[in-house]
């Protein structure tokens, strides 16, 4: 456990990668909030059967790179993990650019 976690926090036993990626999923929503602050988002199609905006878009990448991750896991065990990890970089830059 890192050292320094306030005890409202120690229900978790954070670790520092589980302090990375939860602060850069707080940092990533902060950040839409803002952009969708300064130009509001517009719904639009793309790839995907539905209308989504930049919010929308970022929920369902998150939510399918999970999914890519454990089907790679389930499948390949933990060999090459940075593979699986430019495959959702990949995945997630197309799905925000022309989903």
């Amino acid at each position: 456990m890192v050292e320094g976690v306030p005890d409202f926090l120690s229900w978790m036993y954070w670790t520092f990668p589980s302090i990375i990626l939860f602060g850069g999923i707080f940092l990533t929503i902060l950040c839409l909030a803002i952009w969708d602050r300064h130009s509001p988002s517009v719904a639009r199609k793309g790839f995907l059967p539905i209308e989504t905006t930049r919010g929308d878009r970022l929920f369902i990448g998150v939510i399918s790179s999970i999914f890519i991750y454990l089907l790679w896991i389930v499948v390949f065990k933990q060999s090459l993990l940075i593979v699986v990890t430019i495959l959702v970089a990949v995945w997630l830059i197309l799905l925000a650019w022309k989903g």
